[in-house]
């Protein structure tokens, strides 16, 4: 297209989540109690880990680097939605919509690499219990966790600059409650042939390869635990991967499900559906998994309420 049938677009408009004026009070509440409880669960699973000794291992090592990610990938969305719901005042710079973009895809790919490398330490630990320490040395947990924060940032900034080479047309309204990619590129006025070949080749190798590494853990876990089939094996594996699988369902299975299921709504309220289910609910229902249903967990905050855990030395 013509630059002279181009403008320059110093802000966006974020219309929101599909709700009646008369329900933005009560979604305002809902949304905030979701969100503080996302961020303090997070960080209470953060402050246990730090502060009990008996939990500095690999599998809390991960599982403190996924609540780091949840706490600043709720942030990412979440703050920017209540004000605009609260304030009325949609606008959001450019500047600021592209940061939230990239803040995004970093925090929504960590996760799914965090969850991988989650997955492949329980395989260690059911497969090859005699070798875990032997394998998980802190060396390769540290080195797995930098290469997850490494490949998400790559994986962000390259999508970031694909986009921000892109001019856009008068239309500024993103029907969305943050700045999502494909809305972005929908309203772009120049050719998108290159972001999306790189969004389905690049985006859904870094999207799937994590999903499959969890699946093949899980199938190896699953053959080991049926060669010895007894009730004790298997209680015992349910309870040292229990947690883990529970997130996994949770995070892929809103959003296979979601995207993938017929529904009576419009494809764009779907996105939202599915954007809300694992930006804001996924979030906050992680803490729950890991502390209802770990006794590692449980006994570490029994211990915090009875001040029996220090920093360790």
């Amino acid at each position: 297209m013509r630059r002279e049938n181009q403008s320059h677009v110093s802000e966006f408009l974020l219309l929101g989540l599909p709700i009646r004026p008369e329900q933005q009070g009560a979604f305002f509440t809902l949304f905030l109690g979701v969100y503080l409880t996302t961020v303090l669960g997070n960080l209470l699973i953060l402050l246990l880990i730090r502060l009990d000794s008996r939990l500095h291992t690999p599998m809390y090592f991960f599982l403190s680097h996924l609540a780091f990610s949840d706490v600043f990938f709720s942030s990412v969305t979440v703050p920017k939605m209540l004000v605009n719901m609260q304030t009325q005042d949609r606008s959001i710079p450019y500047a600021g919509c592209i940061a939230q973009m990239y803040f995004f895809l970093l925090f929504v790919c960590l996760d799914n690499f965090l969850l991988a490398v989650m997955a492949y330490d329980r395989y260690v630990a059911i497969c090859q219990p005699l070798h875990y320490t032997a394998i998980m040395r802190e060396g390769l947990c540290v080195l797995l966790t930098a290469g997850s924060w490494f490949v998400s940032c790559v994986h962000a900034l390259l999508h970031t600059l694909l986009l921000s080479r892109l001019s856009y047309c008068a239309d500024n309204t993103i029907p969305h409650f943050f700045c999502d990619l494909a809305a972005l590129l929908k309203l772009t006025c120049s050719d998108t042939s290159l972001n999306e070949l790189v969004i389905f080749t690049e985006g859904g190798v870094f999207a799937f390869l994590p999903l499959i590494c969890i699946l093949i853990s899980y199938g190896r876990i699953g053959v080991t635990i049926l060669k010895v089939p007894s009730t004790k094996g298997i209680c015992k594996a349910l309870s040292t991967c229990g947690s883990h699988l529970s997130v996994v369902f949770l995070f892929y299975g809103t959003i296979i499900g979601l995207y993938t299921l017929p529904s009576s709504s419009t494809s764009n309220d779907k996105n939202i559906i599915a954007s809300v289910m694992y930006t804001v609910v996924t979030p906050m229902l992680n803490p729950f998994i890991y502390s209802l249903r770990n006794r590692d967990m449980k006994r570490a905050l029994r211990r915090l309420s009875r001040r029996e855990i220090f920093f360790s030395k």
